[in-house]
């Protein structure tokens, strides 16, 4: 099979995707976006002028704009997606049109038009709640929303699609943290940073829940890595992409002795107590890979964005929110 040499990101101006497009360029990538922007128009001004980068502002569910955009490309990153339960449940059919029934149409048309790679950002949820110790890639999926339900018939789909020449990949990532410049602050990591650094005091629901966490960079680095793997290493497969098991008080914790150790941690209930926990074992022995980022760093590098200025408005601003943004736009 030929070798890669232009990548379509849909979702490429989302949380992972304006670290994501920076690095591909870097790569010597000819890079294609599509994204509705719902956060800005701003968020790839560092490399707007690049040559290799065009960024199509469109909706993904517009089969039509698939069809024009997708011939001549050699690998899609598949991000676009209502993310996150609150999101997709403040409405569940526009979530399930993006996140589902888009999906079936992006695949075909890019088997029809050649495309060699097909990456898909899955979900670590997918497994609902597990008592074992090591959430594997073998374990049966119990997903416990329709967001990470509809993140498994995805899964579902594309192995479905899979032929000789159409190699698929299947990233199940934990939750991402650290700095970006389309920040999310509705993240666990994320959220108890900013409440350190701006209110000054950390509040945590439950505190038992586990969180698993991938640095941003380290995530970043890997979607950049699936396209240079060898085919045979990644066709067709599924692998977790994780680094850390914190609960949300351990989490907690490391954003207090990283920001300010004299800052009070407040315990209040809640109803929420899904806990996830996940085993990175499989991609480190099959690909090689190993987060090299920890969650301290991703405290420390949002810390120095706050201290430069980069995170103005964080309590109030609804684009680092995902949920209060898209009951702004009311998006159809």
């Amino acid at each position: 099979m030929g070798e890669i040499k232009s990548v379509l990101v849909t979702g490429g101006a989302g949380y992972v995707g304006a670290v994501l497009i920076p690095k591909l360029l870097a790569k010597g990538y000819k890079v294609k976006v599509i994204d509705l922007y719902m956060y800005g128009d701003n968020v790839l001004d560092s490399v707007k002028n690049n040559p290799n980068l065009k960024q199509i502002k469109a909706d993904i569910r517009d089969s039509k704009m698939l069809e024009k955009e997708i011939p001549g490309i050699d690998a899609i990153i598949h991000l676009a997606c209502i993310s996150n339960d609150p999101s997709f449940e403040l409405n569940p059919e526009l979530a399930k049109s993006i996140n589902y029934d888009a999906f079936i149409p992006l695949v075909k048309i890019a088997k029809k038009n050649k495309v060699k790679r097909f990456i898909y950002a899955s979900s670590s949820s997918v497994y609902g709640i597990k008592d074992e110790e090591k959430v594997t890639e073998e374990l049966f999926l119990e997903p416990l929303t329709d967001y990470s339900k509809y993140k498994m018939l995805c899964e579902e789909v594309l192995t479905k699609e899979k032929v000789p020449g159409f190699t698929i990949l299947i990233l199940r990532p934990s939750t991402v943290c650290g700095y970006s410049p389309r920040l999310r602050l509705d993240l666990t990591v994320n959220i108890l940073t900013n409440h350190a650094v701006n209110k000054k005091k950390i509040t945590v629901f439950g505190g038992g829940q586990k969180r698993p966490n991938i640095h941003i960079e380290d995530m970043t680095n890997l979607y950049v890595k699936t396209l240079e793997y060898p085919d045979k290493l990644i066709d067709g497969k599924i692998f977790n992409a994780g680094y850390e098991n914190f609960t949300v008080m351990q989490i907690a914790e490391k954003v207090r002795s990283v920001i300010d150790k004299n800052i009070p941690i407040e315990v209040t209930t809640t109803d929420d107590n899904r806990s996830y926990q996940v085993c990175s074992e499989k991609i480190k022995k099959e690909l090689g890979f190993n987060a090299t980022h920890s969650v301290e760093e991703a405290i420390e590098d949002l810390r120095d964005a706050f201290s430069a200025g980069k995170i103005p408005n964080s309590m109030d601003d609804m684009r680092y929110y995902n949920i209060k943004t898209m009951k702004a736009i009311n998006l159809k």
